[in-house]
C-alpha cells in the first residue's frame, strides 16, 4: 500500500514544470502587443494543419492539474475528508473556475461603448472581486468576520458588474452569455472530470489508463463519426473539447500514478524515467499516425493535437523529474517559483496590468515591440508579472481555490 503520508511522494518538478509553463503562458498572452512575432510561436488558424508554441501551452498546463490531482486528494484524505468532502471541494473549486471563466471571457466580448462605466474599469473591479472573494485569508478568529464580509464584498462586486454589463453588437447589446466558458472555464471543466475519474479510480493504474483511454478515445470517435447519433444532445450535454482536454488531465494523472505505485515498489529512478518517455512516445506516434486524417489543430482539437501535445507533456515532465528531483538542480527554478506556486495570482495580473496602462495611456514605442526586441519585452513582462506575484504574495495577497 502507498502511505500517503510520505515524504518520498513529494515532486517539486510539478510546481517547476507548472512555473515554466505559466512563464509561457503569459509570454504568448503578451504576443499580441507585438508586431513581426515569428509564426511559429503564434496559435495556428483553424484551418490549418498546424501548431505553434502557444498550441502547446494550454495542454500542457492541463497536464500538469492531472500531475496535481491524486496529491491533492491524498492530502485532503491525510486530514481526514470522506469522499462526499472531496467530492464537494472538487465541486467548489469547479463552480469557482467557471465562474471566473464566464466572467472573463464576457469581458472579451464587451461592447465597451455601450457600457455606463470603461470596460478597462469593469476589468478591474472583476479582478477585483475575485482578489476578494479566493484571496488565502489568515487564520485569525478575531478578523473571521471581516474576511467573510471581504467575500462577500466580492460576490457583491460581481453582481454589480454583472447588471451593468453590456456585450456583443453596440446598437443591440446583449447580457453575460457562457460563450465558450475561458480558458478557466475549459480548465474547470477538465478539472472536474479528471478529478472525478481519480476519485472512482484512485491509485489503481489499469483503471486509470482507461479513464484516460475514454477520453481519447471519446475523441477520435466524434472525429471518425462514430458519435454522430449523438447530435440532438451534442448542444446540451457533452464533453469539453470534445474529450481532448480532459484526456491531457488524465495523462498527468497516470504520470502521477505510475509514479505513487513506484513509490510503493521502491522503484522510482530509470523504471518511472523510461515509462514516462514510452508513453510520450506512444503519444507522439498517436499523433503523427492520425494527423493524415484530420491535421493538427488546437482550435478543432483534433487527435493528433491531442497525442502530440500529449506526447510533449510526458516528455518535458521526464526530463523536469530527471532534473530537480532526481540530480535535485532546481535552484535555477527560484525565479519563476511564484507561478508554481500562487498560479492563479499569476493568471489574473495581467489583466489589472493591461487595463491600468490602457486607462493611463501608456505605450511602449514600437521598436519596442516589433521582433526579437519586442519578444525580449514579452519574456520580461512575464517575468516581471511572476516577480510581482512573488511580491503581493509576501504581503499576504493570494488567490486559492
Amino acid at each position: 500500500m502507498i502511505n500517503p503520508n510520505s515524504p518520498s511522494l513529494r515532486l517539486d518538478s510539478i510546481d517547476v514544470f507548472r512555473a515554466v509553463t505559466m512563464f509561457l503562458m503569459i509570454f504568448v498572452n503578451d504576443l499580441w502587443s507585438l508586431e513581426d512575432v515569428p509564426g511559429w510561436l503564434k496559435h495556428s488558424q483553424a484551418a490549418q494543419d498546424a501548431m505553434g508554441l502557444s498550441d502547446v501551452v494550454f495542454p500542457g498546463f492541463l497536464f500538469i492539474v492531472g500531475l496535481s490531482i491524486p496529491f491533492a486528494i491524498a492530502n485532503r484524505q491525510k486530514k481526514g475528508d470522506s469522499n462526499p468532502l472531496i467530492v464537494r471541494h472538487i465541486a467548489e473549486r469547479t463552480f469557482a473556475l467557471l465562474l471566473m471563466g464566464i466572467f472573463i471571457v464576457n469581458y472579451e466580448n464587451i461592447a465597451g461603448d455601450a457600457m455606463v462605466i470603461s470596460k478597462y474599469v469593469w476589468e478591474i473591479g472583476m479582478v477585483v472581486a475575485f482578489f476578494l472573494i479566493w484571496n488565502v485569508y489568515p487564520s485569525n478568529p478575531d478578523r473571521k468576520g471581516l474576511y467573510t464580509g471581504l467575500k462577500i464584498l466580492g460576490y457583491l462586486l460581481l453582481a454589480a458588474l454583472a447588471a451593468i454589463y453590456k456585450g456583443g453588437d453596440v446598437e443591440n447589446p446583449s447580457w453575460m452569455e457562457t460563450h465558450w466558458y475561458g480558458i478557466l472555464g475549459l480548465i474547470g471543466w477538465s478539472y472536474l472530470l479528471g478529478a472525478l475519474t481519480y476519485v472512482l479510480t484512485r491509485d489503481r493504474l489499469a483503471w486509470a489508463i482507461a479513464g484516460w483511454l475514454f477520453f481519447v478515445l471519446f475523441n477520435l470517435a466524434d472525429f471518425a463519426g462514430a458519435l454522430d447519433f449523438l447530435d440532438p444532445v451534442r448542444k446540451y450535454v457533452w464533453i469539453v473539447g470534445s474529450g481532448s482536454m480532459p484526456a491531457f488531465v488524465m495523462a498527468g494523472v497516470v504520470a502521477s500514478v505510475i509514479y505513487r505505485n513506484s513509490v510503493s515498489r521502491d522503484s522510482v529512478g530509470s523504471t518511472y524515467l523510461i515509462m514516462l518517455l514510452v508513453l510520450g512516445l506512444i503519444c507522439l506516434a498517436y499523433g503523427f499516425g492520425t494527423r493524415p486524417f484530420w491535421g493538427i489543430s488546437k482550435i478543432r482539437a483534433t487527435p493528433a493535437w491531442v497525442g502530440i501535445c500529449s506526447g510533449i507533456s510526458f516528455i518535458c515532465f521526464a526530463f523536469l523529474f530527471w532534473l530537480v528531483d532526481l540530480k535535485k538542480i532546481k535552484t535555477w527554478a527560484n525565479v519563476i517559483r511564484p507561478a508554481g506556486t500562487a498560479t492563479l495570482t499569476c493568471y489574473l495580473i495581467p489583466y489589472i496590468w493591461y487595463a491600468v496602462i490602457t486607462l493611463a495611456g501608456i505605450s511602449l514605442p514600437m521598436y519596442l515591440r516589433t521582433g526579437l526586441v519586442g519578444l525580449a519585452k514579452s519574456a520580461c513582462f512575464s517575468l516581471l508579472v511572476i516577480m510581482l506575484t512573488g511580491a503581493i504574495n509576501r504581503l499576504g495577497i493570494k488567490l486559492k481555490i
